[in-house]
């Protein structure tokens, strides 16, 4: 980092007039000496001669070492020349700025071939550096986005946007008793318009649909049958999807597509939303790479989904905008190259809006006030990510505009858009149980392994280069031991969000290298994503937090009608199925919840459910559980009684 070392009447010993920043300067010059244990003295009395003293030990570190030096004196040489190693030169040295790839000379068949890209291309964009461009470009840009916006979000009513888990009907009994608290059933119709990429968001729990569960996957329930009928809990915006199919016919040049459905995932859209109450047989469907489960009884609110909507401007943005802002940044990296810290501000406010406005907004439209709410710590977090790491980088490539585009922008925007593209890894959060239910997931997790620790290693022998070695040892050790600590406080889980990761593994990468340059860019993106989406959630989390839609871990009831006891030559009509009683098990319940296909129909105290209410012809499936003051435990999983008259006992565990 020679820009450093060099003085000038304009800038300080500790920062240089183009702003770089010299690690040498960012504390006092520490010197360690090496204590010499033996001391030799010579006499001076004539004729004495000449002999070895060891001198007393004066430190308590030096009677320490005496000691461990005259009783392990193999093991205190290894661990001497360990810790020189660990340690790196003295005094404390900055590495060189990296020499432009596209600016140097190679050996080609025995010539010397001169490259000088990058000079070259900084004298043809000189006359675009000009601060007044700059200061032309910000207002219009900021305008430009927020044109966009309002295109995006705010020529549809407010009360038309439906999110991506959006659906009439709610889990379990969420919707009451005879599911009076989802009515009404029919003769309703709903102009809706959905975002893109709503597919994407899937269960993070089992789902139990009549007698399967579903898991990883949108919830949708039928939609196989020639007018598409779908089952009330189904997410509406997977459905519209769902229902949208294409198909072509012709040869060679003469090709037609004809599209039916909704609109597709890419693009979201616009649609009516018709309710039509009670329906039979909800057919499974494979299409657009989705597979709805199937459920094959009675369901009291079902609906079907139309192109006749009302609604305008309803595709969506996000994939324009997204082209929009990468060019941008290139624009601001390779042509109008204002100085390090200006870029740096630049990045962050581009991808933080781009993140809360499009990529992974917390609400439709983006709820403002939240955005502002988490927009200024995050620039505070932001500041200090510059103190500790970019300064050092970040200027170390300004003679690179080239170069300095694709380290810091092909790193930087995949972490804005980790969503995006970390979906097809079986990791969703790293907790225990959530890797042992998904499929891959600790394969996954090893491999991310082994790359951090490749990652790390190559960074603590460059960090080790410069003697700073010990320093970052000690803080990282440190925080270490804080989190081992915060681990073990009762009732509170430790949860390291990706947003916390990228704020510890920042100052690792505060050194002039390639890799350090592409590494602090992605953990940017990466950190801008987890606040403009999450926000700043807590390091320790409570199990309700975590639990999400998970069984609660509840005791469950017993069916007392089995297989062996079910008479199937009953009429329907005349059966009753019954239970066990409440257990004094100290728990507090207090009644019963009964849900027949998949909708509440009996609370309360009885220990048994008259079937004459029910359909014959058709399969009927039975989860009960236990309440407490009106709120249900645990539901079992789904008891089958089939047409034919064959009862099929629930397997064992939750729903």
């Amino acid at each position: 980092m020679a820009d450093s070392k060099v003085s000038s009447s304009s800038a300080s010993p500790a920062e240089s007039s183009d702003g770089r920043v010299s690690h040498s300067h960012k504390f006092d010059q520490e010197h360690r000496l090496e204590i010499d244990v033996e001391r030799q003295s010579d006499s001076s009395g004539p004729g004495s001669p000449s002999q070895s003293i060891l001198t007393a030990p004066r430190t308590l570190r030096e009677r320490f070492l005496v000691r461990s030096r005259s009783k392990f004196p193999l093991l205190y040489h290894y661990t001497r020349k360990v810790a020189i190693y660990i340690r790196g030169p003295r005094p404390k040295t900055d590495l060189p700025d990296p020499t432009p790839i596209l600016n140097r000379s190679y050996k080609i068949r025995n010539r010397e071939v001169t490259i000088e890209l990058e000079q070259a291309f900084l004298r043809w964009t000189r006359p675009f550096t000009s601060k007044w461009l700059l200061a032309c470009l910000v207002p219009a840009y900021i305008i430009g986005l927020a044109f966009l916006t309002r295109s995006q979000y705010y020529f549809t009513p407010s009360d038309s946007w439906v999110g991506c888990t959006s659906t009439y009907w709610l889990a379990n009994d969420e919707c009451g008793l005879n599911g009076q608290n989802c009515e009404p059933f029919d003769n309703t119709t709903f102009d809706f318009r959905c975002p893109a990429q709503c597919t994407s968001v899937v269960l993070a729990n089992p789902r139990t649909i009549g007698n399967i569960q579903i898991d990883n996957v949108p919830v949708i329930v039928g939609g196989g049958d020639d007018n598409k009928t779908y089952r009330g809990d189904s997410f509406i915006c997977s459905a519209a999807v769902h229902a949208y199919d294409s198909y072509f016919y012709g040869r060679h040049l003469l090709t037609f597509f004809i599209f039916s459905g909704l609109f597709r995932d890419s693009s979201g859209g616009c649609g009516t939303v018709e309710l039509i109450g009670n329906f039979t047989d909800f057919l499974s469907l494979t299409a657009y790479g989705l597979t709805s489960a199937p459920f094959p009884t009675i369901f009291p609110l079902s609906y079907r989904l139309s192109q006749t909507s009302a609604l305008s401007h309803c595709s969506d943005l996000r994939d324009y905008v997204l082209a929009f802002n990468i060019l941008i940044s290139a624009l601001l990296f390779l042509v109008l190259r204002p100085k390090p810290i200006f870029l740096y501000w630049c990045l962050v406010c581009v991808g933080f809006w781009h993140v809360i406005l499009y990529s992974q907004p917390q609400g439709y439209p983006p709820p403002l006030d939240t955005a502002f709410e988490i927009f200024l710590p995050a620039l505070f977090v932001a500041y200090a990510f510059w103190r500790l790491a970019f300064r050092f980088v970040l200027p170390a490539f300004s003679n690179a505009p080239l170069e300095r585009s694709v380290w810091y922008l092909a790193a930087f925007w995949p972490g804005v858009l980790l969503n995006i593209v970390t979906e097809d890894i079986p990791i969703d959060r790293l907790l225990v149980g959530d890797i042992q239910k998904r499929s891959g997931a600790l394969t996954a997790i090893i491999i991310l392994g082994i790359v951090l620790v490749a990652i790390g290693v190559n960074q603590i022998r460059v960090i080790r280069k410069t003697g700073w070695l010990p320093k970052y040892l000690a803080w990282y050790i440190t925080g270490g031991l804080i989190a081992l600590v915060l681990s073990q406080l009762p009732n509170l889980t430790l949860r390291v969000h990706h947003y916390i990761f990228a704020i510890a593994l920042m100052p690792g990468t505060a050194f002039p290298t390639r890799l350090s340059a592409i590494y602090q860019a992605f953990l940017l993106g990466m950190f801008l994503n987890g606040v403009a989406a999450f926000g700043f959630d807590s390091i320790l989390q409570t199990a309700e937090d975590l639990r999400r839609d998970a069984p609660q871990g509840s005791s469950l009831p017993s069916l007392l009608t089995n297989l062996s006891t079910y008479n199937s030559s009953i009429p329907l009509s005349n059966q009753t199925i019954f239970w066990d009683a409440i257990p004094d098990s100290g728990d507090g319940w207090d009644g019963f919840a009964l849900l027949v296909d998949d909708v509440e129909r009996y609370t309360g105290t009885a220990l048994n459910f008259s079937l004459a209410s029910l359909q014959e012809g058709i399969p009927h499936f039975f989860r009960l559980a236990f309440q407490r003051s009106g709120s249900s435990g645990d539901f079992t999983k789904a008891a089958t009684l089939w047409p034919n008259g064959t009862w099929m006992d629930p397997l064992p565990g939750p729903s």
